[in-house]
């Protein structure tokens, strides 16, 4: 067998690997679920294959990952160089959702990628290896300028406060439309736009409310 043989099988065994992780990781729960277990679902003679092709669990994470951020951020890079001087706190939270939503559309259906992120944000040290990925995001990093620039009032805490409260919404909001459509039950929205406007919606008014109980 070639080099460029087996070089496209090992490529193609960690495609399967890393789409059936993310399925499994989804449904069950990231510890809930064994590097075996993976292996054998995945349709691997061998048990090892994926700590042979990816190492320890968190750098299986971290690839699953990978394989959409770079999609995520390339709708990102054109959202934000289309909003860039606005003042509009729509237009910054318009960036920071429709990637997201745009992405799962474009997967088709079903999907895991969005309970995939939030099984792996629940877990403090999964969760870090998802910040640090987000950090490598030039884009991410204009468009929290961005949106901070716009709510310049805002006290820093709150500011982070907010920002975790619409990262929770966007995945939770996500999580519950994926599911439905996975199951074959009713949704809210009749496509992931719609989703994505109500989404925007509300983050908008969330990023504006006035803040009260301060000392």
């Amino acid at each position: 067998m070639g080099k460029a043989m087996r070089q496209e099988r090992g490529s193609g065994t960690r495609d399967v690997i890393l789409a059936t992780a993310e399925r499994l990781f989804a449904e069950r729960g990231i510890h809930a679920v064994s590097n075996r277990h993976i292996s054998e679902t995945a349709g691997q003679g061998n048990s090892a294959a994926v700590g042979y092709h990816f190492g320890a669990k968190a750098d299986l994470v971290r690839a699953i990952a990978r394989r959409h951020t770079g999609e995520m951020e390339r709708l990102r890079v054109t959202m934000v160089a289309d909003a860039a001087g606005s003042t509009d706190v729509r237009d910054w939270v318009a960036c920071l959702v429709r990637p997201f939503t745009g992405h799962l559309a474009a997967l088709g259906s079903p999907t895991w990628y969005a309970r995939f992120c939030v099984q792996v944000t629940s877990d403090p040290a999964l969760h870090q290896i998802m910040m640090e990925e987000a950090l490598t995001s030039a884009s991410l990093r204009m468009l929290v300028g961005g949106l901070h620039r716009c709510v310049p009032g805002l006290p820093p805490f709150v500011r982070d406060e907010r920002s975790v409260m619409a990262r929770h919404l966007i995945a939770q909001m996500c999580v519950k439309r994926e599911r439905a459509l996975a199951e074959g039950t009713p949704t809210l929205h009749p496509s992931w736009d719609d989703l994505a406007s109500s989404l925007i919606d509300a983050i908008a008014g969330l990023w504006r409310a006035r803040v009260t109980g301060l000392p």
